[in-house]
């Protein structure tokens, strides 16, 4: 009965032996294995992939740069995104302070590069201007603020909405050669202003 059972057991193990060696010779177990190595492979490979593309991704978003002054808390040159709006420059800027009035400022202003923004307070007589690329466009001005024709400036002019440098040299230029202005309607008499751009800026000016 022993006897029989050892070569029961012997024939086992010797069953054993065989199916190993067999399924070795298949190679199952190394195919197991190259293919796990070839999943973490191609995980590595999305992975890197992804990384790569969002790197890019942030890489080619376009930048300018802005100076915001004013009743900001950090007033100063901040990077933004392309095609940001002076509300995003006043978030970067640390936001606004106690002083800033913001009841005539177009917040959804699209900003250019070099571009400067003024955040106004009370004593500013609710003027708020961007200048752009050197260029001063004002975004609103009160009315109860004129500017005399036969006084200002260059820069002066351009803060009337509707006044550009151009217009602003040929005003200067008439007034140099013709004298000062008689009235405010002596303005029509100045090449490119005729009566629909002088209606858009009567309000703003005086003599």
């Amino acid at each position: 009965m022993k006897e029989n059972i050892k070569i029961i057991l012997l024939a086992l193990v010797v069953l054993i032996i065989i199916i190993y060696n067999f399924i070795t010779k298949l190679g199952l177990f190394d195919k197991s294995e190259e293919l796990s190595v070839e999943n973490s492979n191609i995980l590595v490979s999305e992975s890197s992939n992804s990384n790569a593309q969002n790197e890019k991704t942030l890489e080619e978003t376009p930048k300018i740069k802005i100076y915001i002054t004013g009743e900001v808390v950090s007033p100063g040159v901040y990077e933004l995104e392309e095609n940001s709006r002076v509300e995003d420059a006043i978030h970067a800027a640390g936001g606004l302070t106690d002083k800033a009035i913001l009841t005539n400022v177009n917040l959804a202003y699209v900003l250019e590069d070099a571009s400067k923004i003024y955040i106004p307070n009370s004593n500013d007589n609710e003027i708020s201007e961007v200048i752009t690329n050197g260029m001063s466009n004002t975004t609103s001005m009160s009315k109860n603020q004129k500017i005399n024709i036969n006084k200002a400036n260059a820069q002066d002019l351009e803060n009337v909405p509707g006044i550009g440098p151009s217009t602003a040299e040929k005003i200067i230029t008439y007034r140099n050669e013709n004298g000062k202005f008689s009235s405010i309607d002596d303005l029509k008499n100045v090449t490119g202003i005729g009566e629909k751009k002088f209606e858009s800026i009567k309000d703003y000016i005086s003599v």
